[in-house]
């Protein structure tokens, strides 16, 4: 998928949606958002988990609503102001959530995805983003003031490669109810 900028709107097919919601229903939710809730995976041959985990992070849900107009079924908020425009479509609702994620020096959030798009804030320090469908692991780096959108239709990784403390403030959007973090295997095309 191209990505070279912000789309103009944000928008999730029934397909991604119940996709989404299964996935969700399988793999839990987070108990207080402070801890992500990933299925237990065995690889077959060695008996080793399949997942990678985040480490040196804490994460603390700042809140977490669920959008929706029960008269109709297509949430849509449409607003032009001058030469800017902005419109946000979702059928049926969603959730918002909100969440300040710390990185320590080194640390790093593991491989996973979403089940929706993802606002990433860096607050403070500088932060690395990794894709797993680039083949190149070629990172994309942020520092404080400046956004990252994450897709979450594939696995990435979020890195604080700095000897300063780094602070992220996320916005989710989710399908009502999902888990906001699927945890995933390390795909291979970085060395971590």
């Amino acid at each position: 998928m191209n990505r070279p900028g912000l789309p103009s709107r944000i928008t999730f097919s029934y397909t991604s949606f119940f996709g989404a919601l299964a996935a969700a229903a399988f793999l839990g939710a987070c108990r207080d958002g402070s801890d992500a809730v990933a299925p237990q995976s065995i690889d077959i041959k060695g008996a080793e988990p399949v997942f990678t985990a985040s480490s040196g992070s804490t994460s603390t849900l700042l809140g977490r609503a669920t959008f929706s107009d029960p008269a109709d079924p297509v949430f849509k908020v449409k607003r032009i102001t001058g030469d800017w425009h902005m419109e946000l479509k979702s059928t049926p609702g969603f959730d918002l959530a909100i969440q300040n994620i710390v990185f320590q020096p080194g640390s790093q959030s593991g491989w996973h995805s979403h089940p929706g798009p993802v606002f990433i804030q860096v607050v403070s320090g500088t932060m690395t983003f990794y894709e797993s469908d680039d083949p190149t692991c070629t990172p994309t780096v942020r520092t404080a003031g400046q956004g990252f959108l994450d897709y979450g239709d594939h696995p990435h990784l979020a890195r604080n490669e700095t000897a300063s403390v780094a602070v992220n403030v996320v916005t989710y959007f989710a399908p009502p109810g999902a888990a906001l973090r699927i945890d995933a295997p390390r795909p291979g095309n970085c060395s971590f």
